[in-house]
């Protein structure tokens, strides 16, 4: 076991945990923080994505020992009353059906708009792609990114 400081949604927590403990575990487990969901566990769904210094990565097969004094960003984390533009536009669309994977679709978008503020149907169509959504939803979520990014301030 070893002992890790991580700063997550602004705040620092210790951990003692083994160093290839996949954070996603971390962070449900050890953290309670059960927002960020698991999937498939080999990084090929999406459900499990958080952000790491901004990036969106896949939660489910980072080793806590990867992650050094990078700044991690969970779905508890993007706003503090769901005021994040993703989060209007999903709600203001009704996006999610079952809800399951929609906290890591709207991590990959607020990644994906924080570097691309007015993004083509394509992109949008590209920067989604890896997020699977079981219950179809995939019309409503790339209109959902639009209008996030509209309304970015």
């Amino acid at each position: 076991m070893a002992n890790y400081t991580l700063q997550i949604n602004n705040k620092n927590y210790r951990v003692d945990v083994e160093e290839d403990t996949p954070l996603l575990w971390v962070l449900r487990d050890n953290l309670g923080l059960v927002g960020t969901k698991y999937g498939c566990g080999i990084a090929q769904c999406g459900a499990c994505t958080v952000h790491l210094n901004g990036t969106a990565v896949r939660s489910c097969v980072l080793p806590v020992s990867a992650i050094g004094t990078k700044k991690i960003t969970t779905i508890e984390g993007l706003s503090a009353h769901g005021e994040h533009p993703v989060q209007k536009a999903w709600s203001e669309l009704d996006v999610p059906q079952c809800g399951y994977c929609q906290a890591g679709q709207m991590m990959t978008a607020a990644a994906f708009l924080s570097k691309n503020s007015k993004p083509s149907s394509e992109q949008i169509e590209e920067a989604m792609n890896g997020n699977i959504c079981r219950c179809g939803t995939y019309h409503r979520i790339r209109e959902a990114v639009a209008l996030a990014a509209t309304k970015r301030k």
